[in-house]
């Protein structure tokens, strides 16, 4: 089981900050899933405006990070990195569930299950905990996409 530290998960997605929502992966199982961390801080600039006066981490990004880890063991699996030319996109979210609220402070552990690939279009369970309580879970479906400059 491989681990990646900020340095090597750079490598696999063009994200920086503030929109990379992977601090580490903590696991690789090749050909089955990829585990990873996400450090909640009071400092990160989404909490601003939402809300000031009770900060909660958006779904939305919770469903970002899932599909972060989704295109980092997509890599990792197939070989490569993203390019100019390659990228994985977010292209589909199936059954997404929001159970707890995420906060400053949380520490959230990201998993992603590859269920298929099939013509460059992959599937994945994933699911977020703080504490080892669910707070999300969804199927995330990715692509790859090839850009024509």
């Amino acid at each position: 089981m491989d681990k990646l530290d900020i340095t090597e998960i750079v490598k696999y997605l063009p994200h920086r900050y503030p929109f990379l929502l992977i601090d580490r992966v903590t696991s690789i199982e090749a050909g089955v899933q990829l585990e990873a961390i996400k450090n909640v801080t009071a400092n990160e600039p989404i909490f601003t405006g939402h809300f000031p006066q009770f900060p909660v981490f958006p779904g939305v990004l919770i469903l970002e990070a899932m599909a972060q880890c989704c295109a980092v063991y997509t890599f990792r699996e197939l070989g490569g990195y993203p390019s100019e030319e390659t990228l994985y996109l977010l292209v589909g979210i199936d059954n997404a569930r929001f159970k707890k609220q995420v906060v400053p402070g949380d520490q959230m552990k990201l998993k992603v299950v590859h269920q298929k690939t099939r013509r460059g279009i992959s599937r994945f369970e994933a699911t977020a905990l703080v504490d080892d309580t669910l707070c999300c879970s969804a199927e995330i479906i990715i692509a790859k996409n090839e850009i024509e400059l």
